[in-house]
């Protein structure tokens, strides 16, 4: 019963929405943008579909548990052959209300980015920006935030390369990879962007509220044939490991740094012992990098510019928002605010994800 009644719990959001939505969209600054109308309604059908189906789903909960407590304490043997019937129907048919709704959410966007995209596996790089060691630790807590996603969808993850500060992270970057099946870029790629953070800091003896920021970005990735490289191209540059080895940080040159030249993007890895390995899994990084800058452009090419913001991400733009004092995270793309910080600091984000999903495949 745990799992279906979590289900009515995530789903409970999306009413939520769709209550907020159908008082906010016949504003008069709303009815008198055209653009802006038109989208915001497409994203009300579609909630209210999901909740027509969240309604029929609780309808059939309530008779799950009823046919559960006669299989459990009807003393007549032919009634708890019915209830164990009922039971076994009732669980098929929450299975495809669910398919149902998952279906709505996903609608078009494997038809319009393709689907093999939406399956690649991910290099994700996090790196501090305005706010100094705030901006360090808040690095590190919304590292924490993934991984613990990661662990609920069962995604593995190695830590490719990552420079420390003084406090928390100034940058780390992380291998994710999962089963065939799993969308890790379908899912991931609206995270890509400018997450702002507003908490008291621990060190602020006065008590005031501190705004910083750090940088997100997602990106596929792809195998060696798909991302032709000259070795021409590149520059490649050897230093002096910074991060966790003992002695060896200062004995050997096993980190390595990689420019490609045409253009200018650079990666580093310094995580592993041997340089050999390190240049390996900076390869893997610039080509990931080289592949998305590409993807970008044909997006870009092919005026579909305000999805791509949800999509792929602009790394300049300002995606996200979260508010301490007031227990609130904020996805700006599209002003959703979910009023349990806490909650989704420690992983439960599929929610957020789950409604750019549908701003998306509009």
């Amino acid at each position: 019963m745990k799992k279906y009644e979590s289900i009515v719990i995530e789903l409970e959001s999306y009413k939520e929405e769709l209550l907020y939505l159908s008082k906010h969209i016949i504003k008069p600054n709303i009815l008198s943008d055209h653009k802006k109308y038109k989208l915001l309604l497409n994203r009300y059908n579609k909630l209210d579909k999901i909740v027509f189906f969240y309604n029929e789903y609780k309808k059939k909960l309530i008779s799950l548990k009823e046919a559960i407590y006669m299989l459990e304490h009807d003393p007549d043997e032919e009634m708890k052959i019915l209830a164990f019937q009922e039971k076994i129907k009732i669980q098929n048919e929450l299975h495809l209300l669910k398919k149902k709704i998952d279906n709505i959410i996903n609608y078009k966007s494997e038809k319009k980015y393709g689907k093999k995209e939406d399956y690649r596996d991910v290099i994700l790089e996090i790196r501090s920006g305005t706010g100094g060691d705030e901006a360090c630790l808040f690095v590190e807590d919304i590292l924490r935030m993934y991984i613990m996603y990661f662990k609920k969808l069962k995604w593995k993850y190695n830590i490719i390369n990552f420079q420390k500060g003084s406090k928390g992270y100034k940058e780390i970057v992380l291998d994710i990879h999962g089963e065939k099946k799993d969308k890790i870029y379908g899912n991931l790629k609206f995270e890509s962007g400018v997450h702002r953070v507003q908490r008291i800091p621990k060190t602020e003896s006065q008590g005031r509220l501190h705004t910083s920021a750090i940088t997100v970005a997602v990106l596929p990735k792809v195998e060696s044939v798909e991302v032709n490289l000259h070795i021409s191209d590149i520059k490649k540059e050897t230093f002096r490991s910074s991060g966790a080895g003992g002695q060896h940080v200062n004995k050997t040159e096993s980190a390595v740094r990689l420019t490609h030249l045409p253009t200018k993007i650079t990666v580093e890895c310094q995580e592993e012992r041997s340089q050999h390995k390190n240049f390996e899994k900076a390869m893997i990084v610039l080509k990931s990098k080289i592949y998305k800058n590409k993807m970008d452009k044909m997006i870009k090419e092919r005026s579909i510019k305000r999805k791509s913001l949800i999509s792929t991400g602009d790394r300049s733009v300002k995606i996200r928002t979260y508010n301490y004092p007031n227990n609130r995270v904020t996805d700006h793309r599209i002003n959703k605010s979910i009023h349990n910080l806490f909650d989704f600091m420690n992983g439960n984000i599929q929610n957020m994800i789950d409604s750019l999903k549908l701003i998306e495949n509009n």
